[in-house]
């Protein structure tokens, strides 16, 4: 096998890969249940009540970057998933001016 076979291979698997994933809608965490959340990467099912949890007692996200606050979840989680993520308008929310 050629270096150039090789090359054509591993980039067909790598798009292969990335296909799936971009065709995942994005996450309401304004919305989105225990089940939609425990799909994020990081997010289990008890990361996912916790964002529920605290959505119940402090309202609605304004901004990706809060979820944040919540407890267990830090902003290596966040930013692992910011590009799937929205507060019900621009996916790419984060900080607010």
């Amino acid at each position: 096998m050629t270096l150039k076979s090789l090359i054509l291979i591993l980039a067909g698997l790598m798009l292969a890969l990335a296909l799936p994933l971009a065709a995942q809608p994005p996450v309401n965490i304004n919305t989105a249940d225990t089940a939609e959340l425990t799909g994020l990467s990081g997010v289990g099912s008890v990361k996912a009540e916790a964002i529920v949890d605290y959505r119940r007692q402090n309202g609605p996200f304004v901004a990706i970057d809060e979820l944040g606050k919540v407890r267990g979840i830090g902003q290596k989680t966040v930013d692992a998933n910011r590009d799937r993520l929205t507060v019900g308008g621009d996916t790419l929310s984060s900080h607010q001016p």
